[in-house]
């Protein structure tokens, strides 16, 4: 094997070194954090226009912690959801100035079905509210 292959991570849909899972992750247009099967967040994307500010100390925090007291109840309603596979996902959407924000989570199961932690997207969604017609030409 090839040094360059020996240094990618195979995954189900093909191999990429650890910087392009980075990068990749890094550039995406959405915000994403993870908290695994224990309540736990795992991770978080850091892109430049985050929506929802994160920082390196929420890493190995509960997620219950990560959100306002008030709300604490809805998270815990969508983790045990997810674990016992009553609901595959959960949207919310707020306006906030002239930002739309999307918000879905999603569970995050294994190859057993066994529940692995939930994936949260954020994604603001104006300009995507607007679009009318079709564009099937580059236009720049």
């Amino acid at each position: 094997m090839e040094k360059k292959e020996a240094n990618k991570v195979k995954l189900d849909e093909g191999r990429l070194t650890f910087e392009q899972i980075r990068l990749l992750l890094k550039n995406l247009p959405v915000d994403i954090t993870f908290v695994d099967e224990n309540d736990k967040v795992c991770f978080y994307s850091a892109s430049k226009d985050r929506i929802f500010a994160r920082s390196p100390a929420i890493i190995g925090r509960s997620v219950q912690n990560c959100h306002p007291q008030k709300s604490v109840h809805i998270v815990d309603k969508i983790v045990k959801s997810f674990k016992e596979k009553k609901k595959d996902k959960a949207e919310f959407w707020i306006q906030q100035g002239e930002l739309f924000i999307y918000i879905r989570y999603f569970p995050v199961y294994d190859e057993n079905g066994d529940y692995r932690g939930v994936v949260e997207v954020s994604q603001e969604v104006s300009g995507i509210r607007s679009l009318k017609g079709e564009r099937r030409i580059l236009d720049w």
